[in-house]
C-alpha cells in the first residue's frame, strides 16, 4: 500500500499530509514511536501498516497489561492506539492505570461498537480521542497531526 498526498485539506490536515519522502509516501516530521493495544491480530497489523507507512516506529500487544508493563519497564511512546474491549486487561483499565504513572503520551481509543455512552466513558479514563476501528490512513494523519501540533 502507498498513500499519496493530497493537495485538498478538507479535514485541516497541516503537517504530515504535506511532506512526502520524494515518492509521494506521507512521513512524520519527527521521529515517532506508538503502541498498538490490540487483542485481534488483524487490527494490530491495519494499524501498524497504516502507522509505519505514515513513518512512525511501531510496536504491538495484545491487551491493556503488557502495554502497562512495556511503561513500567522504561519504554515510552509518542502515541498509544488502545482498544476498549481486550482479555486480562481491558483499555479504560490500562488507560487509568497510564494517566496514573504519570504518562503524558497521547492515547487515542478504539472501538469496533460506535456507541456514544461508550465512548464517552472510554473517554472518561483518560484519552485523547477515541475512534471506531479500524482506524483509516485519514484517521491515522489526523491524529499524527494533532499529536505534532502539541
Amino acid at each position: 500500500m502507498v498513500f499519496g498526498a493530497s493537495s485538498s485539506s478538507s479535514k485541516g490536515m497541516t503537517s504530515i499530509d504535506k511532506r512526502n519522502d520524494g515518492n509521494n509516501n506521507f512521513v512524520a516530521e519527527r521521529n515517532l514511536s506508538a503502541l498498538i493495544v490490540d487483542d485481534d491480530l488483524i487490527v494490530r497489523r491495519i494499524h501498524t501498516t497504516l502507522l509505519t507507512k505514515l513513518g512512525v516506529k511501531t510496536q504491538g500487544v495484545e491487551n491493556g497489561k503488557k502495554a502497562v508493563d512495556l511503561f513500567q519497564s522504561g519504554d515510552f511512546f509518542d502515541l498509544v492506539i488502545m482498544d476498549m474491549e481486550m482479555p486480562v486487561m481491558d483499555g479504560p483499565e490500562a488507560t487509568k492505570q497510564l494517566r496514573a504513572m504519570g504518562i503524558g503520551s497521547m492515547i487515542v481509543g478504539v472501538t469496533s461498537r460506535n456507541l456514544e455512552s461508550e465512548k464517552q466513558a472510554f473517554m472518561g479514563a483518560g484519552l485523547n480521542d477515541c475512534y471506531v476501528k479500524p482506524l483509516t490512513v485519514d484517521d491515522m494523519i489526523a491524529i499524527l497531526n494533532k499529536l505534532n501540533n502539541n
